[in-house]
């Protein structure tokens, strides 16, 4: 591995980046962004579900897509969390114990009808004053009942419930109800525009993406139903057209928590991206945030490039006493569930622990273990949240391995899991689910939350969910609490 130093101007710039895919695209996400197999599956449309836990990527891969769309001239509509409310939805719509009113197929109606406006309205801005090729009917049908006084995302949504839900619930005479259900079901009101919207995406490309949907997840009947109808209405509104492509980011705990749909997602598999990472690739995607950083300064990146991404990691960060130089980075990446967001994390509070105490480059070791504290604790925090709404109170069962050895014989780890459950050892917050729990089930909760690795032979490795998708977990003797939660609890080794 050769050696790089970096001058300290370059100490001095030095940006991993933000959490937030967001924010960072205005930082220089697109320069340093790791152009995975998957970003190019997803760009070639091939996949249009983007599965992954919380910090796994699925943002920047949205945020890259919406850059690269627009300057091919792409129309691309972007739904942020803005965009839709759970605890509006919840509030405003009927629950389905009033009356016979399935949600999953009344919120694919209307993600339909809602997808479809607002590619008409996009595509209707430069098709207005077309005569033929479809634009002419868009334009009309766009001016005569989306004009001036056009309602909001959700608005409109929620109107097409509402519409939906009073025929279901209200006092309307059988008949007359099914021919009306039939009616918006099939999307009459625009049903026969989308023969002329198919010629106008002849010449045109519309993309829309739909992130965030975690943001103020509650678990409830309609954010259940609001999710599974849209995922439903994706994989329809995708068959119209190649040049019309609606994207989803899910994340793989609300994949989990909805059976409506994990039910629709066995038929369009084929159409699922699930984000990964190795420690090779979290690698490359922390040298390149540091080749950013030194060519903003004027450095030779091209010597950087040459050296490889393990050198030009040993440029900023330095090992233990007597350790390789990249040793560092073995110790950093097993600290998190490989996500980009935790590596981003820890590598961005070391460096501020560096320049605090006025260090030069290398980043000290020492800078690394003082941040570690900090890094642990608000990352046990941030886990716990993810799955607050299937798991409240889960943090309080973390702070149940405070202090015990980092690893635990099956028997030991079944009986604490089940003093848990029994209200043998107190946790806050936890009632509506973990004296439900048998021991087999809490372990297989720890260890898709990240907390337990498990080894599944008695001569190999212990492995995470981030590791490996499925594991026998019935069949593991051993388990250990993983690395990235030892500080933070004070557990040793």
């Amino acid at each position: 591995m050769a050696k790089v130093s970096l001058p300290q101007k370059v100490f001095d710039v030095l940006d991993f980046g933000t959490p937030s895919a967001e924010r960072d695209i205005g930082r220089g996400l697109e320069k340093y962004f790791v152009e995975s197999p998957a970003f190019h599956r997803v760009r070639s449309g091939s996949k249009t579900v983007l599965m992954g836990t919380r910090g796994s990527g699925k943002s920047a891969i949205f945020q890259v897509l919406a850059r690269r769309e627009r300057a091919a001239g792409s129309h691309v509509i972007e739904l942020s969390p803005e965009d839709y409310s759970y605890e509006l939805l919840s509030s405003t719509m009927a629950a389905e114990s009033a009356g016979a009113w399935a949600k999953h197929g009344a919120y694919a109606a209307a993600w339909k009808y809602l997808i479809y406006v607002l590619v008409m309205k996009a595509v209707a801005r430069k098709g207005m004053r077309l005569t033929k090729g479809g634009g002419r009917e868009i334009h009309h049908y766009i001016r005569d009942n989306h004009g001036a006084q056009a309602l909001g995302t959700l608005s409109l949504l929620v109107s097409y419930l509402k519409r939906l839900e009073s025929i279901k619930l209200g006092p309307i005479e059988a008949g007359i109800r099914t021919r009306e259900l039939d009616r918006l079901y099939k999307l009459e009101e625009i049903h026969n525009l989308l023969p002329a919207l198919r010629k106008v995406l002849d010449g045109q490309r519309v993309v829309v993406l739909v992130d965030e949907l975690d943001r103020g997840w509650d678990s409830s009947e309609d954010a259940k139903a609001f999710v599974s109808g849209l995922f439903q209405a994706c994989m329809s509104i995708n068959g119209l057209h190649p040049n019309l492509r609606v994207y989803v980011s899910l994340r793989q705990e609300l994949y989990d928590d909805i059976p409506a749909l994990y039910e629709d997602a066995q038929k369009h598999r084929d159409q699922l991206e699930k984000i990964s990472w190795t420690e090779e690739s979290l690698l490359e995607m922390i040298a390149r945030r540091i080749r950013f950083s030194a060519h903003e300064k004027g450095f030779d990146v091209e010597a950087l490039e040459r050296a490889g991404d393990r050198a030009c990691w040993s440029a900023v960060f330095a090992g233990p006493p007597g350790a390789p130089r990249d040793a560092a980075f073995g110790y950093m990446v097993d600290r998190t569930l490989y996500r980009p967001r935790e590596l981003i994390q820890f590598c961005s509070e070391a460096l501020e622990q560096a320049r605090g105490r006025g260090s030069r480059l290398p980043v000290p070791y020492a800078a690394i273990e003082r941040s570690e504290y900090g890094y642990s604790a608000e990352r046990a925090k941030d886990i716990a949240a993810e799955y607050r709404s299937q798991y409240p109170g889960l943090l309080s069962v973390f702070e149940v391995f405070r202090s015990l050895p980092p690893a635990l014989d099956r028997e030991r780890l079944e009986m604490l899991c089940l003093e848990l459950a029994c209200g043998d050892v107190p946790t806050h917050g936890t009632g509506a689910w973990l004296p439900f729990c048998d021991p087999d089930d809490l372990i297989e909760i720890l260890w898709r939350a990240g907390l337990l690795t498990a080894q599944p032979t008695a001569d190999g490795r212990f492995l995470g969910s981030h590791q490996v998708h499925q594991l026998n977990l019935a069949a593991a003797r051993r388990f250990r609490v993983h690395e990235m939660f030892h500080a933070s609890l004070g557990i040793a080794g």
